[in-house]
């Protein structure tokens, strides 16, 4: 597919193949469009927390958060 990008997104997409980091356009724009369907989930995700928190669910601890991810396990809360 080719599209004509405007000069300023043409020249980051220039800039990030500069770094080598990607093959051709078409690998940066999948990696692109990747980070962005994370950073939807993710949104979405804190968007569930913040409803919950406001319907009364006090969560867990940060330490105790923080032990969990440090673990790679479930929180405590569903284990």
């Amino acid at each position: 597919m080719s599209y004509q990008f405007p000069p300023d997104l043409a020249r980051l997409i220039s800039n990030h193949m500069a770094t080598g980091r990607y093959a051709t356009e078409e690998e940066l724009l999948c990696d692109a469009l990747r980070s962005l369907a994370e950073e939807d989930q993710d949104l979405a995700a804190v968007r569930e927390a913040i409803t919950e928190m406001q319907a009364g669910d006090r969560g867990i601890p940060l330490d105790e958060a923080f032990e969990a991810v440090r673990r790679g396990g479930p929180s405590p809360e569903s284990a």
